[in-house]
C-alpha cells in the first residue's frame, strides 16, 4: 500500500496484483487498477500482457509480498517483463543454498555449520557431521512450514519418514542449531552503491523459535554498542555484495560473541510495518522509490542516531480456537497477528505490549515453576526476583531442588504423571496466577502439554522460554513500580512526551 501511494505520488501509474481479497491493500482506491488474481507466473504474466496492449509497463515489484511473488522473480525477466528493484540474479544469490554459501565465504562472514540432504542416509551423515542438535527443514517453504529442531538419530530418522518427500529437486536443509544463541533481525534499504540500516531488532526468544512468533525489541535491549555495529557492517557488507536495490532483511544469530548470518532476505520482511512505526520512517515508501530509480541521498536518512524510546513488537496467537494445539513456540510459525508496545524503557515496552496482545501480567500471587535442566542455571535469578517482588513459587521436585539449594522458598507440587492433586489442578483451581513451563524432547513436551494447555483455557500468563519469563519478571517490576502512560505514537518522534 505505502509503496502505490510513494510511486503515485512520483507520478506513475500504479497496478495491485493480489491474491488475498480480506487485505487493506485490496481497497479500490489504493492503487490505480486492481486484479484479483492468483500469484503465479502464467497469470502475472498474462495481466502484465494486457497492460502492455494499453501503455508501457515500466516493470514490477516482487519484493513487497513475501515470499510468493519473489518466486516470480526468474519467470517474469525471462518472458521479457522487466522487475524494479534487485535484480532476478540477486534475487537468486541470497535464495540459492549453495550461491549464498560462496558469497559468506568471500565476504568472510560466519553461518552455522550445515548441508543438503537428498537421501535419508546423506541427512545423517550431514547430522553427524555437523553435530546434534540441528534445525532440518525442506526446501522452498514458507513460516518454517515443517520445519523442526532435532536432538538425536532416531527423531532425524522419524522425520525423514514421514515429515517430508525427499528427492533431487526437493531436498531438506540441515542447519547445527545454535543453542542459546540471541536472534537478531535486521531490515535495510539499499540502492545498489549505498546502505541505510533501518532497525536491528534483538528477539526476546533464543534463536530457534520462528522469527514471526517471538517478541522483538528495537533498539536491542542487551546487545553491546560495538557488537550492533558489526550487525550494522555485516548487513551493509551483504546489500552491497548482492546487488540489492529496494529492501533487504537478514536474521542472525549471535553466539559466545560470535555472529552468524542465519539467512538473507531479499525483500521486505514482515517487521517493516514494526520499524517504519518504531522509527517514525516511512521506510515501505522509500524502499519503493528506490527501486524506481532514486537515491537514497535524496532522503537525508541517519542510521546513526539514538533512539530515546524503546519498542517492542509482540507476536498475537490463536490457540484459544484451537482446543488440541500445543502451545509451546518452535521453528515453525503459529502467530496471526502482531502488537506493539513503546515506553521510554524496556520494561514498560514489554509489558505494554503484553497487554496488546491480551496478556494481563499479575502483580502478586502464586508463580508456578517447571523448567528443562539447560535452563534451571538461569532459574535462580528469576525465582529469586519474583520472591522478592512477593509472589509464592510452586515447582515441580526437579526444579524445586535448585531452588531450593539457593535458598530461596518453595513449595513442591506433583507432574501430572506422578498423581492427584498435581500441577493442572493447582492451575485449574485458581491458586496460580503466572505458569513458567520449559521442556526439551518429544516425551516431556508431550508430558507438559496439560499445563500449557489449562493455563490459556483459564487466562493465566504463561511462558515457555526462559528469555520470555525473564522479559516478563522485569516487566512485572516496572508496573509495580508506577502506572503506565499512553501517549500518541507521534509525541516519541517529536519529543513531546
Amino acid at each position: 500500500m505505502h509503496a502505490a501511494y510513494a510511486l503515485r505520488e512520483a507520478g506513475f501509474e500504479t497496478i495491485m496484483v493480489n491474491c488475498n481479497p480480506e487485505t487493506v491493500s485490496t481497497d479500490y482506491d489504493t492503487s490505480d487498477r486492481l486484479y484479483f488474481e492468483p500469484l503465479t507466473a502464467e497469470d502475472v504474466i498474462a495481466l502484465v500482457r494486457r497492460e502492455q496492449e494499453v501503455g508501457n509497463v515500466l516493470g514490477c515489484i516482487v519484493q513487497y509480498g513475501g515470499q510468493t511473488p519473489l518466486k516470480l522473480s526468474q519467470a517474469l525477466p525471462a518472458a521479457g517483463i522487466p522487475i524494479l528493484g534487485t535484480s532476478a540474479d540477486a534475487i537468486d544469490v541470497a535464495e540459492d543454498r549453495e550461491r549464498f554459501q560462496q558469497l559468506l565465504q568471500k565476504l568472510g562472514l560466519k553461518q552455522p555449520d550445515n548441508g543438503i540432504a537428498r537421501s535419508t542416509q546423506e541427512a545423517e551423515a550431514i547430522a553427524e557431521r555437523v553435530g546434534y542438535p540441528i534445525v532440518i527443514r525442506p526446501s522452498y517453504v514458507l513460516g518454517g512450514r515443517a520445519m523442526e529442531i532435532v536432538f538425536e538419530k532416531p527423531q532425524l530418522q522419524r522425520y525423514m519418514r514421514e515429515a517430508v518427500q525427499v528427492s533431487g529437486k526437493n531436498p531438506v536443509l540441515i542447519d547445527r542449531y545454535l543453542n542459546d544463541a540471541i536472534e537478531v533481525d535486521v531490515d535495510c534499504i539499499c540502492d545498489g552503491t549505498s546502505v541505510y540500516v533501518a532497525g536491528v531488532m534483538e528477539h526476546i526468544e533464543e534463536a530457534g523459535i520462528h522469527s514471526g512468533d517471538s517478541a522483538c525489541s528495537l533498539p536491542p535491549y542487551s546487545l553491546s554498542p560495538s557488537m550492533i555495529t558489526e550487525l550494522k557492517d555485516e548487513t551493509d557488507a551483504l546489500a552491497r555484495a548482492i546487488g540489492v536495490v529496494g529492501l533487504m532483511n537478514v536474521q542472525y544469530a549471535i553466539k559466545d560473541g560470535a555472529v552468524y548470518v542465519l539467512e538473507v532476505n531479499p525483500r521486505a520482511s514482515r517487521t517493516v510495518p514494526f520499524v517504519a512505526k518504531a522509527t517514525g520512517v516511512a521506510i515501505a515508501k522509500i524502499g519503493a522509490l528506490v527501486m524506481a530509480g532514486q537515491k537514497l541521498e535524496k532522503f537525508a536518512l541517519d542510521d546513526t542516531a539514538i533512539s530515546r524510546h524503546v519498542a517492542v513488537k509482540e507476536a498475537v496467537f490463536p490457540f484459544a480456537r484451537f482446543p488440541s494445539v500445543d502451545t509451546i513456540l518452535g521453528p515453525e510459525m503459529k502467530s496471526t497477528g502482531e502488537v506493539m508496545g513503546l515506553d521510554h524503557s524496556f520494561e514498560r515496552a514489554f509489558a505494554k505490549a503484553q497487554l496488546g496482545a491480551g496478556v494481563v501480567l499479575p502483580t502478586g500471587g502464586c508463580v508456578f515453576l517447571s523448567v528443562r535442566d539447560n535452563d534451571k542455571p538461569g532459574l535462580v535469578a528469576l525465582a529469586r526476583r519474583l520472591t522478592e517482588m512477593g509472589f509464592s513459587i510452586l515447582a515441580t521436585r526437579g526444579t524445586a531442588v535448585r531452588i531450593r539449594e539457593a535458598g530461596l522458598p518453595v513449595r513442591v507440587v506433583n507432574k501430572v504423571l506422578e498423581g492427584r492433586p498435581h500441577c493442572v489442578d493447582a492451575i485449574r483451581s485458581g491458586d496460580i496466577q503466572m505458569v513458567i513451563n520449559t521442556s526439551q524432547g518429544a516425551q516431556s513436551t508431550a508430558d507438559s502439554f496439560d499445563i500449557r494447555r489449562n493455563a490459556l483455557t483459564h487466562g493465566i500468563p504463561h511462558y515457555t522460554t526462559i528469555a520470555g519469563a525473564r522479559a516478563a519478571v522485569h516487566a512485572i517490576a516496572a508496573l509495580k513500580a508506577g502506572t503506565l502512560e499512553v501517549a500518541p505514537l507521534q509525541s516519541y518522534f517529536h519529543g513531546s512526551y
